[in-house]
């Protein structure tokens, strides 16, 4: 097999969720290796944490800067390739604009930034220095969520007419940062999680995706966000009404203290000539539905889907898959981008399909507006272009 990428991580330490989830979906498909990490703020933490994964104790650095400065020193047959941020969000911006100055490609966790101008910049930046930022919102990466995509701009639907998307959890319906759970904590913050919570955390999620499949954009919006459990500082239950270019308008919701919902997120697209429904909690399944009312339900595997959600299944029909081979399928495709630029050739048809920095500012542009309008009580412009 051609050699893997060689990647750094930052952030991801030993009580974090996010870090090990990246780690083994990079792992997969055997086209990434970690070969340096800054995992914690604390450098004695970051350096064991380093020594438990069986790194080079040379390179499990005491701080992000110092990686990418020790990393830089390196033979080019050595140092890391690329950086994985998987910090809490306030870090997002100074370790991927460090990263691109220092010549390095990126993958960064949602959302890209906490402010608009930040992720601008980082547009910009990774633009000007001609690298590969890819920002994992995963769930584009299911196999059936691409096979939605190719339905609506096939036509199967007719024109869109509505768009539904909600992401539900119910895991903050209690004040757990009170009592100093490290999850809750940082997303409570809005010095470290940003102007937003629920809508930053999982809102911003169900954005992407409902662009991803649509290929829609909102142009106005109208928010209703609030903080439902007492002594929280940011929103935990948001509601986002959206109208689209051409007619379309869209409900979002956004919710953290839905009691006893786990990860519920889920997309229904209705168009002039059908609809479809996808449900991650059960992702390997697409509902279409006829204007009759008659239901199609497809299934990872059958004959028949297209070669965009066919080129992403790694098992036959029948044997599940699911979050982490949805990240798999984003590290992959941002691996065979990576080679074929290093090695030159062709690459594959779907190797670009990721999502990219301009998405992820894309995304912070909506989490402002929607907070902006909430404030304001009035809808507003939610359309962004690439500056």
């Amino acid at each position: 097999m051609t050699r893997p990428i060689r990647y750094g991580m930052v952030g991801g330490g030993p009580d974090a969720f996010i870090g090990a989830v990246h780690r083994r979906a990079a792992r997969l498909d055997g086209e990434w290796t970690l070969v340096a990490g800054a995992f914690s703020s604390d450098a004695t933490r970051s350096r064991a944490h380093g020594a438990s994964l069986g790194l080079d104790p040379s390179r499990a650095y005491g701080s992000w800067v110092a990686m990418l400065e020790g990393e830089a020193w390196l033979p080019a047959d050595r140092r890391m390739e690329a950086v994985v941020i998987v910090t809490p969000n306030h870090l997002h911006f100074p370790i991927a604009l460090g990263a691109l100055e220092a010549g390095f490609d990126v993958v960064c966790d949602k959302p890209l930034t906490t402010t608009l101008a930040d992720a601008e910049a980082l547009v910009t930046r990774s633009r000007a220095l001609d690298r590969v930022f890819c920002v994992t919102h995963n769930y584009t990466g299911y196999p059936m969520v691409k096979e939605a995509r190719e339905r609506v701009a096939a036509g199967d639907l007719g024109d869109v007419r509505r768009v539904v998307v909600e992401y539900t959890q119910g895991w903050l319906r209690t004040l757990l940062e009170a009592e100093g759970q490290k999850q809750a904590t940082w997303r409570g913050d809005p010095e470290r999680a940003g102007p937003s919570s629920a809508l930053g955390d999982i809102g911003s999620h169900a954005h992407n995706l409902a662009g991803y499949v649509t290929g829609l954009a909102p142009t106005e919006l109208f928010a209703d966000l609030g903080t439902v459990v007492p002594g929280r500082a940011l929103e935990d239950d948001g509601t986002v009404l959206l109208r689209y270019a051409g007619g379309a308008r869209g409900l979002l919701t956004a919710s953290q203290i839905s009691t006893g919902e786990r990860n519920h997120l889920r997309l229904r697209v209705y168009g002039s000539e059908g609809a479809l429904d996808w449900l991650q909690e059960r992702p390997d399944r697409l509902r279409l539905v006829a204007p009759s009312g008659v239901e199609t339900i497809l299934y990872d595997g059958v004959d028949g889907l297209s070669p965009r959600a066919a080129a992403h299944l790694r098992l036959p029909g029948g044997h599940p898959e699911g979050f982490i081979e949805a990240f798999a399928n984003l590290y992959r495709n941002v691996a065979r981008t990576l080679r074929t630029r290093r090695d030159g050739g062709g690459g594959g048809p779907f190797d670009d399909d990721f999502p990219t920095v301009e998405d992820g500012a894309r995304g912070v542009h909506f989490i402002e507006t929607a907070v902006a309008s909430a404030a304001a009580g009035r809808w507003l412009d939610a359309g962004w272009s690439p500056p």
